[in-house]
């Protein structure tokens, strides 16, 4: 299907008192609606990820020493992520959105590992610190979810639903 990317600019950062759904939730509304003046007759997809620890958000770490400190955190432990899908039909002014919850279970990795994953991958850029669709899925023992797509940034699965309700169709009749 053509498609085109359009980076939103939107502040990720998390409201006091803001529950990870609620954010999550929030975000992917919010940055789908960001780039919608720009494709008005679109469907537009927006989607963001919390990650979270024993109730507390794990945030994008932006830097080497952060993602370390996540990551000897969450070693031997599980965090859930919660990953909002947003579709957004910019021009019927119909919105779609959804909570894909992801628990994953960590081993029980050492310092020397978390340093030499992130030399390797430098996962800055995502919550919690770990790219399971690179290196990282070396640090996973077990993944819990209705759609493992979601762990890397958009549920797939729950996407299909959501463009089917719009009338399209992935698998077009030929």
């Amino acid at each position: 299907m053509p498609f085109r990317t359009i980076a939103p600019a939107v502040d990720e950062t998390a409201l006091p008192g803001e529950s990870p759904i609620r954010t999550a939730l929030r975000l992917a509304e919010a940055k789908a609606e960001a780039v919608a003046p720009a494709a008005c007759d679109a469907l537009i997809i927006g989607s963001d990820q919390v990650a979270v620890l024993n109730g507390q958000k794990l945030g994008k770490p932006g830097d080497h020493d952060t993602a370390a400190r996540q990551l000897r955190a969450m070693r031997g432990r599980s965090v859930v992520f919660h990953t909002a899908l947003c579709l957004l039909n910019a021009a019927a002014g119909r919105k779609q959105t959804e909570n894909v919850p992801t628990t994953v279970f960590f081993r029980d990795f050492s310092d020397a590992q978390i340093e030499r994953y992130l030399r390797a991958e430098q996962p800055y850029d995502c919550a919690g610190s770990a790219k399971i669709e690179g290196l990282g899925i070396a640090l996973v023992e077990r993944i819990d979810s209705e759609d493992p797509s979601a762990l890397i940034g958009l549920p797939l699965m729950k996407l299909t639903t959501m463009l089917r309700n719009e009338g399209v169709e992935v698998i077009p009749e030929r």
